[in-house]
């Protein structure tokens, strides 16, 4: 199997994929009326909020399983020479396992907690040993190796 690839890199692979998919949520937020909280004086509509933050978890989840079941790459993983795989054989995940992984690593950003979960999330690998697994690589049991 390739080496390992730097948690520093992946870092960063993670903030490119998701400037690209929150792009799409705010331009689809935008043209379905589904904003952040509407506020004034009188009322708070928080109903658009959760739409918004469904559209983000769909997104999200539907964009790191298509592309980490079909090449084991996201467009930041490409862009910086990585991929996921199965840490038992290194081929790409099944697509079972990328919804998995998806739903553990994009879900709680959606609705709860996003940077503090997605620092815990991935920040795991920068501390875990010996494979520098994320809380969703050990859910699928993968890993995120180098490609060149």
């Amino acid at each position: 199997m390739p080496p390992l690839a730097d948690s520093g890199k992946r870092t960063l692979a993670r903030i490119i994929d998701m400037v690209l998919v929150l792009v799409v949520v705010w331009l689809l937020s935008l043209a379905f009326g589904v904003a952040q909280y509407d506020v004034d004086s009188d009322r708070i509509d928080a109903g658009k909020s959760i739409g918004q933050s469904v559209l983000a978890a769909v997104l999200l989840v539907a964009y790191d399983t298509v592309l980490i079941a079909r090449t084991g790459q996201t467009v930041g993983k490409r862009l910086l020479g990585m991929r996921v795989a199965n840490l038992e054989n290194g081929v790409n995940l099944s697509v079972q396992n990328s919804l998995l992984r998806a739903v553990v690593l994009w879900v709680p950003f959606a609705f709860c907690c996003p940077f503090v979960w997605t620092a815990i999330c991935g920040g795991v690998s920068f501390f875990d040993r010996p494979y520098k697994q994320g809380l969703h690589d050990k859910a699928v049991k993968s890993v995120v190796v180098g490609t060149g």
